[in-house]
This record gives C-alpha cells, sequence and structure tokens, in this order.
C-alpha cells in the first residue's frame, strides 16, 4: 500500500474514532502530560506544539500546561504556501491574540513574531508504530524541520486507533522519540 493510500485509510478510520468521541472527551483525554512524558521535556525547554484540525489528538491543553509552567512556546508558521515551515514564539495559549490565519488557512503566529527553535516538539501524524515510526500529511513539513534540528526531540500526539504495525519508511522520514495516546505512552525510542 502506498504512503498516499494508507493516509486516506488512516484518516477515514481517525474521523469515525473521533465522531464517536463526545466532545468534552476530545480534549479531556490531552488535557495534561503524563508524568513519564514529563521526564522528556527538560525545565528549560522550549516547546513546539500545532494547532490540531477537528480530527487530530488535541494540544492546546498541553500548550496551555507548559505555559503555566514557563516554558517558551512556539508554533508553526509559513510565510507562504511554498516557503519552508519556521517556529515563531507563541505568546499566550488562553488568548491567542499573537495569531493570524496563514497560507494553509491555519492560525500561526503573526509574521512580526519572532522565530524560535523548540527543543522538545509535539508533532500531529496520521499514522504511527510502536517503533515510533510516522506518516505524517504528505508535505514533508517536520521531517524538513526535524532534518535541520536534529537535537529536537519530536513527540506524537494520537489517537490510538493511529497505530499500526508498520509504515513504508522513506531516508527522509525522522522516527519519533516517543507518541502519547489516551491509554498510553510508546517510546522513548532510541
Amino acid at each position: 500500500m502506498t504512503k498516499d493510500e494508507l493516509r486516506k485509510q488512516l484518516r477515514a478510520r481517525r474521523r469515525e474514532h473521533v465522531a464517536t468521541l463526545p466532545e468534552s472527551m476530545r480534549t479531556l483525554v490531552f488535557m495534561r502530560p503524563p508524568a513519564p512524558l514529563l521526564e522528556l521535556v527538560p525545565d528549560d525547554a522550549t516547546i513546539g506544539l500545532y494547532r490540531a484540525n477537528p480530527y487530530e489528538a488535541p494540544a492546546a491543553s498541553y500548550a496551555k500546561h507548559f505555559f503555566e509552567q514557563g516554558h517558551e512556546l512556539a508554533l508553526p508558521r509559513f510565510a507562504d504556501r511554498g516557503a519552508p515551515m519556521e517556529f515563531a514564539h507563541f505568546a499566550d495559549p488562553f488568548d491567542e491574540s499573537d495569531l493570524e490565519i496563514g497560507p494553509f488557512g491555519l492560525l500561526q503566529p503573526k509574521g512580526d513574531v519572532p522565530t524560535s527553535a523548540p527543543s522538545v516538539l509535539f508533532v500531529p501524524l496520521v499514522g504511527f508504530t510502536e517503533r515510533g515510526d510516522r506518516l505524517g500529511q504528505g508535505g514533508g513539513h517536520y521531517d524538513r524541520w526535524l532534518a535541520s534540528h536534529s537535537a529536537a526531540a519530536a513527540i506524537g500526539l494520537a489517537w490510538d486507533c493511529q497505530l499500526v504495525d508498520d509504515l513504508p519508511t522513506e531516508p527522509h522520514d525522522i522516527p519519533l522519540t516517543a507518541v502519547v495516546t489516551p491509554t498510553r505512552i510508546y517510546g522513548p525510542f532510541a
């Protein structure tokens, strides 16, 4: 099965799973990072997060948690659709007044907000394996960013239904440090 076919299948599985969850449950399961995960986060880490679409594992409560713990936050930003992904400072996850709609229709830090290089990055995904392989949206933005920031820890957030036995991987695919689901932490991987 090709990556595109697998993405289509896994997106449908994820949509069906999320549709069965009560709205309150969608955020409650990712309300606070579990204690073993916090051991992977240095006290002075800049935390990179993402703005979840309706079916992705939500990261908003993690943003609030790390903000309250005194961490600097960063979100992806694109200058235009062809530009590389960069991360920029995210000042307040409770207000979000420092965000604007970017070229992909998602909220991102405004263009005048300084860039930032997260040392711990929570990443969205379409599928993952117990070994830390990740299938993303297909644009390669996170793999390219992680390839040029190899010291950053990449932690996937996912629903349990996104776990697969195997994924087709290519040399440019960057494996995850760990994956957090509502029921389990996978990793950390070597």
